[in-house]
């Protein structure tokens, strides 16, 4: 008798979680088609447009500045990042996976802007959105539940990292770059992605180090990463209804 009562809370649980999932997707996605204009609006402003089209010669801390702001405001950058930490708690692993995420992006992002090798922002930025999904999934346990087994996540970061490097590289082929100094320049940028995506980065841990330390952590560590799959499913659609619409 115990053990059909456990079975059938079991079975209670896992129908009150499959209907929070689909919830959350359902409302994040409806979100994003209310706001999607002001919610996605995700690039680079007037004035820095301006300054990057005029720029001539080396201006290696204006570019850095450029590359902090864009990292700090990138918020689909920083969703994957806070899915691939979320569950990492010594800074060695920490240190790892960011490092290999900072390897990727910036591989792509020179050699994008440096070759002139243009790619579909559209589809890039899909991918970026498919990379929030891929590790919200993966912090759930999806894949070793359905495949059997555990897909190597350091390759996955490396990979990603390539694609949302290309997304950083497409926000800059949209404007007429300066040949003289372009090098130094586009270092200068890169390097002010880091910097940015350090500070992004110490933030999202210090307030995950308080969070950890509560109960609800557990608790809510599902929820949240369902959230975390919403947006990615969002970002998704939102870049693939664009692609589309060309």
């Amino acid at each position: 008798m115990d053990e059909m009562y456990t079975h059938r809370l079991s079975d209670e649980r896992l129908t009150v979680c499959g209907v929070h999932v689909l919830f959350t997707i359902g409302v994040m996605v409806l979100f994003g088609l209310m706001f999607a204009p002001d919610l996605f609006a995700h690039g680079v402003a007037e004035d820095d447009k301006d300054f990057i089209e005029q720029s001539s010669g080396m201006r290696l801390i204006p570019f850095a500045y450029l590359g902090a702001k864009h990292m700090v405001s990138g918020y689909d950058h920083l969703l994957f990042l806070f899915g691939v930490i979320f569950f990492l708690y010594r800074l060695k692993d920490i240190g790892i996976y960011v490092t290999l995420f900072a390897v990727g992006h910036s591989v792509t992002l020179l050699y994008g802007v440096l070759s002139g090798t243009h790619v579909n922002p559209f589809i890039v930025d899909a991918i970026i959105g498919l990379s929030v999904v891929y590790k919200a999934l993966d912090n759930l346990g999806a894949f070793q539940r359905v495949l059997g087994h555990q897909p190597n996540t350091k390759a996955a970061v490396l990979i990603f990292g390539f694609f949302h490097g290309f997304g950083l590289a497409t926000k800059l082929q949209e404007f007429t770059l300066s040949q003289v100094g372009l090098v130094p320049n586009i270092l200068a940028f890169n390097v002010g992605v880091e910097i940015g995506q350090l500070v992004a980065l110490s933030a999202i841990l210090i307030a995950m180090g308080f969070w950890r330390r509560t109960d609800a952590f557990a608790r809510q560590a599902f929820s949240v990463n369902t959230m975390l799959m919403g947006a990615g499913f969002v970002l998704m659609g939102y870049q693939i209804t664009g692609y589309l619409s060309i």
